[in-house]
C-alpha cells in the first residue's frame, strides 16, 4: 500500500515542482528564439528576483508540509485547518506588498543584479515588472500544492499544471507574434499562466467538498510563528540558491562576459526543469516523514526511505543520461545561432547531469531531517549544497580561462552535489558510529523513538477471515504485555469492529484492490491502536447512521464509548484512525 502511495505522490509532486520552472523554461525558449541572446542574458540577470518569489512560496509550502503533516499524524484536524488558514493569510500579507515594491523599483533592482548597459537595464527591468505582477498567484499556487497532496487531489494538481503550461505557451507566442510586448510581455505571460492555475485549483478549495476549511478566526500569531519557524530551512535553501545565481552571474561576467551568462541562463533553465525530480523526492520525504515520525512508525519510515532512495537513483540516472543525449537540440531551442554561448551551454548541460542522482538523495535526507525536528541540519546542508560548494568549485574551476568554452567551470554542480552527499555520510558515521546507508541510521532517530519490535503488533488485512485473526492476535498480544483480560478484550473488540467495518463497507464500494493496516503498541501508559486504509474517506467519529434503524453503526458507537481518545484524519488518500486506551480501565 505504501509503495504504491509513494509512487503516486512522487508523480504528483514532480509535476507540481514544474509550476515555477516550466513557465520559466518556456519563457527562456521563446526569448532566445524571438528576442536574441542579449535578451536571454537579461532574463538570466532577472532570475534572482524570480527565485525570491519561489523561495518564499516554496519555504511557506515546506512549513505547511511540516506543520500540517504533524497535526495530521496526530489526528488533529482543527489544527490542520488553523495551519491552512494561517498559511493563506501569511502568503497574501507577503506577496502583495512585495509585488508593489519590486514593480516600482525594478530599474535600480536590475542595476544591483548586474545589468551594466542601458539595453540590459531596460530588458531586465521590463521582464521583472511583467513577472512580478503574478507574485500573488505564484505564492497561492505554491501554498495550495501540499494541501492538494494531503487531500489526495492528484488529478486536480495535474490539470492545474497543464492549464498553466498551455496558457503560458499561448500568451508567450501572442506576445512575440501579435502584440510585440518585448520582455515586459514575456513576464506578463507567465503571470497570467499562474493565475490560470490558481483559478482551477481554487475552485476545489472554495467548494464544500474541500477537506480543509478556511476560517479567518483560525489565523493566529502562534500558528504563523510555527509556520515561519518550520519554513526557515527552506528559506535557507532558497536564499542560498539566490546567492549562488547572483555569485555565478558575477563570476561568469568577469571571466566569460555576457556569452557565459547567457549559457548559464540556458543551463539553469533546463537544469531547474530536470531538478523537479529532486524537488519531488524532497517534497514526498517532507510530508511522509512528518506523518510517520509523529506516529512513531518505523516501518513506514523504512519503506519510505528505501522506495524514495531507489526512485532517486533510477530517476537521477535516467534524467541525467537524457540530458547528455538531448543537450545539442535542447540548447538549440534557446540559442539558434552557432557560437560560443551555444557551445558553452551544450558542454555545461552535459556536465550538469552528473549532479542529478546525488542531488535526489541529498534532497531525500535533508527534508527528512526537517520533518524529524532536525531543522539545523537541513539549514546547514542547504547552505553548503546550494551556495558554498557551487561557488567554491566554480571559482576554483574557472581559474583556467584559456578554454574557449570555459569547460572547467561547468563541473560546479556535479562536484557540489557529490561533495554534499559525502559530507552527510561522514557526519552520520561520526555522530552515530554507524554507516549512513544501513536501515534508518541516516535519520539519526532518538534512542527512545517508537517501541521495540516485541512491544508492537502490525498486521495487514485484506479479508473478513483476516479480521478475526487480527482480533485474536490483538487479544493475545495485549495479554502478553499487560495480563489484563478486560483491557485485552476491549482492544480485541475494537480491532474486530473497526476492521470489519472497513472490509465490509470500504473494500466493496468499487472494483479496486484495497488494503488495511492495523498497528497496536503500548507506550507511556497508553495503548495506541491505529487503522490505516486506502478506501474512500470515512470519518467514524462524526458518523451519523441514516434512517431509524438503531442497529446501524452500533459497533462504531461501542468503540467510541470504550476509547479514552479517538482521532481521525483523511490525508494522502488514506483514512487514518487512532484509538487510545489507558492502562487502568
Amino acid at each position: 500500500m505504501l509503495k504504491k502511495l509513494i509512487r503516486q505522490m512522487l508523480t504528483a509532486q514532480i509535476l507540481s515542482a514544474l509550476t515555477v520552472t516550466l513557465c520559466l523554461l518556456i519563457d527562456s525558449i521563446v526569448i532566445g528564439r524571438f528576442l536574441g541572446v542579449k535578451a536571454i542574458a537579461a532574463y538570466g540577470l532577472a532570475n534572482p528576483i524570480l527565485l525570491i518569489i519561489g523561495a518564499f512560496g516554496s519555504a511557506l509550502s515546506a512549513g505547511v508540509q511540516v506543520v500540517c503533516s504533524k497535526s495530521l499524524g496526530r489526528g488533529l484536524q482543527e489544527e490542520t485547518n488553523a495551519g491552512y488558514s494561517s498559511a493563506i493569510g501569511l502568503g497574501a500579507a507577503f506577496s502583495i506588498p512585495f509585488t508593489l515594491i519590486i514593480f516600482f523599483l525594478s530599474v535600480p533592482a536590475s542595476k544591483i543584479l548586474g545589468a551594466d548597459t542601458e539595453q540590459l537595464v531596460v530588458d531586465t527591468s521590463a521582464y521583472i515588472r511583467g513577472f512580478i505582477l503574478g507574485a500573488p498567484a505564484t505564492m497561492g499556487a505554491l501554498i495550495l500544492v501540499p494541501f492538494m497532496q494531503m487531500a489526495g487531489k492528484t488529478t486536480l494538481l495535474i490539470v492545474s499544471v497543464a492549464a498553466m503550461t498551455i496558457t503560458d505557451i499561448v500568451m508567450d507566442l501572442l506576445n512575440v507574434i501579435v502584440f510585440h510586448g518585448g520582455m515586459f510581455g514575456m513576464g506578463l505571460a507567465s503571470s497570467l499562466s499562474y493565475y490560470a492555475a490558481l483559478l482551477i485549483a481554487g475552485a476545489y478549495f472554495l467548494s464544500k467538498k474541500c477537506f480543509f476549511k478556511f476560517r479567518p478566526g483560525l489565523i493566529s500569531k502562534a500558528k504563523i510563528k510555527e509556520l515561519v519557524t518550520n519554513s526557515i530551512p527552506a528559506i535557507f535553501s532558497m536564499a542560498a540558491s539566490v546567492v549562488m545565481v547572483f555569485g555565478m552571474n558575477r563570476i561568469l561576467l568577469a571571466r566569460g562576459g555576457s556569452d557565459a551568462v547567457a549559457a548559464f541562463s540556458v543551463i539553469s533553465s533546463i537544469g531547474n526543469a530536470s531538478n523537479c525530480i529532486t524537488t519531488g523526492i524532497g517534497g514526498v520525504s517532507l510530508t511522509l516523514t512528518g506523518i510517520f515520525y509523529n506516529e512513531e512508525d518505523k516501518s513506514g519510515l523504512r519503506t519510505m526511505l528505501k522506495e524514495l532512495a531507489l526512485q532517486g537513483v533510477m530517476l537521477g540516472c535516467a534524467v541525467g543520461l537524457l540530458l547528455v543525449v538531448i543537450a545539442p537540440p535542447a540548447v538549440g531551442l534557446f540559442i539558434t545561432e552557432a557560437g560560443r554561448s551555444r557551445g558553452m551551454a551544450i558542454i555545461g548541460l552535459r556536465l550538469y547531469a552528473l549532479g542529478l542522482m546525488p542531488s535526489c538523495l541529498t534532497g531525500l535526507i535533508k527534508n527528512g531531517y526537517q520533518s524529524a525536528g532536525k531543522e539545523r541540519y537541513t539549514e546547514v546542508i542547504s547552505t553548503v549544497q546550494n551556495a558554498v560548494f557551487p561557488l567554491l568549485f566554480a571559482l576554483l574551476l574557472s581559474i583556467n580561462v584559456h578554454s574557449r568554452y570555459m569547460t572547467g567551470v561547468w563541473f560546479y554542480f556535479g562536484c557540489a552535489e557529490i561533495a554534499t552527499l559525502l559530507l552527510i555520510c561522514l557526519f552520520v558515521r561520526k555522530k552515530s558510529g554507524k554507516p549512513a546507508w544501513e536501515d534508518l541510521n541516516v535519520l539519526m532517530l532518538p534512542e527512545n523513538f517508537s517501541v521495540k519490535a516485541e512491544e508492537m503488533m502490525e498486521v495487514e488485512i485484506r479479508s473478513v477471515e483476516q479480521v478475526t485473526e487480527a482480533s485474536e492476535a490483538a487479544y493475545h498480544f495485549c495479554m502478553s504485555q499487560s495480563g489484563d483480560r478486560s483491557l485485552s478484550y476491549k482492544l480485541s473488540l475494537c480491532v474486530e469492529e473497526m476492521a470489519s467495518n472497513v472490509v465490509l463497507h470500504g473494500f466493496t464500494k468499487d472494483n479496486h484492490e484495497h488494503h488495511l493496516s492495523v498497528r497496536l503498541m503500548h507506550k507511556n501508559g497508553r495503548w495506541i491502536l491505529r487503522f490505516r486504509d486506502d478506501c474512500r474517506a470515512f470519518d467514524p467519529i462524526h458518523y451519523v447512521p441514516k434512517g431509524d434503524d438503531k442497529m446501524k453503526g452500533m459497533g462504531i458507537r461501542l468503540v467510541m464509548q470504550l476509547a479514552d481518545e479517538v482521532r481521525y484524519t483523511y490525508s494522502i488518500n488514506l483514512n487514518n484512525l487512532m484509538i487510545m486506551l489507558k492502562d487502568k480501565q
